[in-house]
């Protein structure tokens, strides 16, 4: 039996690609190539903005395409910082600085929740979107070296023993993290259309 086509992925952000390469072992995710553009994230939501990745990467690879766009919702912010999570200090903030901005603006033990949605697009126009959720409060202080984001800031309601996501192995955070619920949503759609198992990877 033939393997199941390898996803290209359509980022540029390390992280993301890492994570999502191990939760998607099953099919195998490429990086995307090095001349291919990405269209800016202007959605309104993360579905769209994964969206547009995706097909921006099938259209240019031929290949089924993987799009993530994922971020943060603060309930003492309205929602924000959403799909601007990566702009939320300015156009070219840095992680730090967007993490310091959300500190000093969502109260200690505030509810926050991830968000993530994944898009696939195949070489033959065929969409599919899921979306993820993860939710927490914010810690009293950013603590922990692992993850990237405001994981050192998150602290979610799957655990009880106080830890932020950045405390978590890969392992841990995958089987609870925004990120993880979407892959698992994806899975089965991806066993249908591209072969290959459920639940391996």
């Amino acid at each position: 039996m033939p393997a199941p086509p390898r996803l290209v992925m359509a980022t540029r952000n390390a992280h993301k690609a890492d994570e999502l390469s191990r939760m998607l072992a099953t099919w195998g995710v490429d990086p995307l190539p090095d001349d291919v553009t990405l269209p800016p994230e202007t959605g309104e939501t993360f579905a769209e903005n994964a969206l547009g990745k995706a097909r921006a990467a099938a259209r240019a690879t031929g290949r089924p395409a993987l799009g993530d766009d994922s971020g943060i919702r603060s309930d003492a912010l309205g929602g924000a910082p959403g799909v601007r999570s990566a702009r939320f200090a300015g156009e070219h903030a840095t992680d730090l600085e967007n993490l310091e901005l959300l500190r000093s603006r969502a109260p200690v033990g505030s509810g926050v929740a991830y968000v993530c949605a994944l898009a696939v697009v195949l070489p033959d126009g065929v969409e599919h979107v899921v979306e993820g959720r993860c939710a927490g409060v914010v810690a009293a202080t950013p603590r922990g070296d692992g993850g990237f984001g405001y994981d050192p800031l998150f602290v979610p309601d799957a655990l009880d023993d106080g830890r932020t996501m950045a405390e978590l192995s890969p392992d841990e955070k995958a089987a609870i993290s925004h990120r993880g619920a979407a892959v698992e949503a994806l899975r089965p759609w991806l066993a249908a259309r591209l072969g290959g198992g459920v639940n391996a990877g």
